[in-house]
């Protein structure tokens, strides 16, 4: 899964010979990294109640870079920088890659082998 929404931002890209949607990749990569340096590589702290400054950093910081991915796709359709079909395919490889990352999750959660 996580290579097909790989694929398609690169197909996006490709397709409309334009490599302004290849900024939402770099949205992929920063949306695990504030659970890598502030929750020890766990994603359980983002579903918990408790917390303190740092934790809440990394929860804020992990819904900006999630929300990012989405955004910047259409604010460059807004600009008229890319195509409706370009924008379309990144929102499908975004959704795609988050369905990616809540299998990974819930795996992740499933330790009963």
């Amino acid at each position: 899964m996580f290579s097909a929404s790989i694929l398609l931002q690169i197909l996006a890209c490709a397709i409309y010979n334009n490599w302004w949607p290849m900024l939402s990749a770099l949205m992929y990569v920063l949306v695990p990294m504030p659970c890598l340096f502030f929750g020890g590589g766990s994603t359980q702290f983002l579903m918990s109640r408790d917390g303190g400054g740092w934790i809440d950093a990394a929860k804020f910081l992990t819904g900006a870079s999630a929300v990012g991915s989405i955004a910047i796709p259409i604010i460059l359709k807004h600009a008229h920088m890319i195509e409706t079909g370009a924008m379309l395919i990144e929102l499908v490889s975004f959704f795609i890659f988050i369905c990616t990352v809540l299998c990974f999750h819930q795996a992740g959660l499933d330790d009963d082998w």
